[in-house]
């Protein structure tokens, strides 16, 4: 295992903190110096403000490259310019959770010709943590505060601390790719880590929230149709208001309220008021919305729990038992290989991927059959060639 080295601070930009950018002018500048070392990758970063914001977007775009230095650009001021679209569509991106980031840049303009995710590398090797201060702790024995992650960056203007923070998420980077980069090729995983990146930059990355209601949390204490359908029509009339005002949902009425609310709608307005939160008793729109749910007629109401394919592996074991022992035998062969490969096992198959696979085949195929399958589910070639021996070895063995 690697040694990391001794930890220092650091509290601010080495060179200084650049000035937000929020005219066209000063960032074609750095375009203009970026695009003097045209093979270099550029770190990137986005701030969103999702805990007090309905939409995706970014509020604060982080860049830099070792030729242009560090931009802080600010996406409200003006429309992406075609040049800055151009420059980063032919570049390497270095990010920290790619996934996290890509939609809001995404909806923006803005898209990689390759990319390198830190957090993804960091897991490919087993790291304990994978934040991007601990990353940046263990590669570079650097300290980057990281007070200010939660903050709503829709405020206006921006402190200066928290561009200090916004400007360090960037700062070092490229250092830490270079680092992770070389102990991917020292382990033999630096090809899984480039078919891991190409995936993540291929793949949808439409700006998204949760589109149903069935993700209340505490919706499972709900025990009846009417109740159930009570909660669906406050979340309906939740997602409309914090989508016209551009509100976090939960900063229009918390979830567990909805759901305490629902409980007792049956009962009358009363007992429906009484769930509620003082502020919320007066508004007559969420009686209203959960009134229209228990009045539905039975046929409207909606069913205990969500259809799905496969059915939640949950009520495997109750349900479908044989399913079940098998799912538990090639889970448990994929949690051992990604022991011995020193990474976590949803890293190396995603449990929904191999949960299918197990449904779908009471046979078991031949191994080549099942690395073919598995690519066929959305397996990258590296994880089936991993994963079908071992599988097709355990489910296999006791015949």
């Amino acid at each position: 295992m690697t040694k990391s080295p001794a930890v220092s601070a650091l509290q601010a930009p080495r060179d200084g903190l650049v000035p937000l950018i929020d005219r066209i002018q000063p960032l074609l500048a750095w375009c203009e110096a970026a695009a003097a070392a045209p093979d270099e990758p550029v770190a990137v970063d986005a701030e969103r403000a999702s805990s007090y914001r309905y939409s995706s977007r970014a509020y604060l775009v982080q860049l830099r490259t070792a030729a242009a230095g560090t931009a802080l650009i600010d996406p409200l001021a003006f429309t992406m310019p075609a040049t800055l679209k151009t420059l980063l569509a032919e570049r390497e991106w270095v990010l920290h959770a790619a996934g996290q980031d890509l939609p809001s840049l995404a909806e923006l303009g803005l898209h990689p010709a390759s990319l390198f995710d830190t957090e993804l590398a960091a897991r490919l090797l087993g790291m304990e943590r994978v934040g991007l201060g601990a990353v940046v702790e263990d590669t570079l024995g650097l300290h980057l505060a990281k007070e200010h992650s939660a903050a709503d960056w829709s405020k206006r203007p921006l402190p200066e601390g928290w561009l200090t923070y916004a400007a360090l998420d960037v700062e070092v980077l490229i250092e830490v790719r270079d680092v992770l980069a070389e102990r991917l090729r020292a382990a033999g995983k630096d090809d899984w880590a480039r078919q891991e990146f190409e995936h993540e930059r291929r793949r949808d990355h439409s700006p998204t929230r949760s589109s149903s209601w069935r993700g209340l949390h505490g919706l499972g204490s709900l025990r009846t149709a009417r109740q159930l359908a009570a909660a669906r029509e406050m979340w309906n009339q939740r997602d409309a208001i914090a989508s016209a005002e551009d509100l976090s949902p939960h900063r229009v009425i918390k979830d567990r309220d909805i759901v305490a609310a629902a409980k007792e709608a049956p009962r009358g307005r009363e007992a429906f008021d009484r769930a509620l939160p003082a502020r919320l008793r007066r508004k007559d729109m969420w009686w209203k919305a959960a009134r229209s749910g228990i009045d539905l007629p039975p046929a409207h109401l909606p069913e205990r729990s969500e259809r799905s394919y496969p059915p939640p592996h949950k009520l495997w074991s109750k349900k479908y038992p044989e399913v079940a022992e098998r799912y538990l035998v090639a889970r448990t062969a994929v949690n051992e290989r990604a022991e011995d490969l020193e990474m976590p096992p949803e890293n190396l198959l995603q449990p929904a991927l191999l949960r299918q696979w197990v449904w779908e085949h009471e046979q078991v195929p031949e191994e080549a059959v099942l690395e073919a399958e598995l690519l066929a589910l959305g397996a990258r070639p590296w994880q089936a060639e991993q994963t079908a021996p071992v599988i097709h070895r355990a489910l296999t063995e006791d015949d």
